[in-house]
């Protein structure tokens, strides 16, 4: 499922516009994003969590040369799935 099937099936259950459905998708993603720029968790009980990993640097190799290449720290959101997504899947 993508961003606009996820608005359409929003609209759909919930008898509401297309625009309005996405107005709510859209704000529910921003501030999504805006948590974990803040360096905060988003936790949806009953689904799972997200966080933001941060890596150090470190050296690298780039595959097709074998030349040593200098890899800058980052950071990754990370997403760990709750015990009743979990359960729910292998059920």
């Amino acid at each position: 499922m993508n961003k606009s099937e996820l608005v359409k099936a929003l609209a759909d259950q919930a008898n509401i516009s297309l625009d309005e459905a996405t107005l709510v998708v859209n704000t529910f993603v921003d501030s999504m994003k805006d948590s974990l720029l803040e360096g905060g968790r988003v936790e949806i009980r009953g689904f799972g969590s997200f966080k933001v990993k941060e890596y150090g640097s470190y050296a690298g190799r780039n595959p097709r040369t074998g030349e040593k290449v200098a890899v800058e720290p980052k950071r990754l959101p990370f997403f760990r799935a709750g015990k009743e997504l979990k359960e729910y899947l292998n059920a």
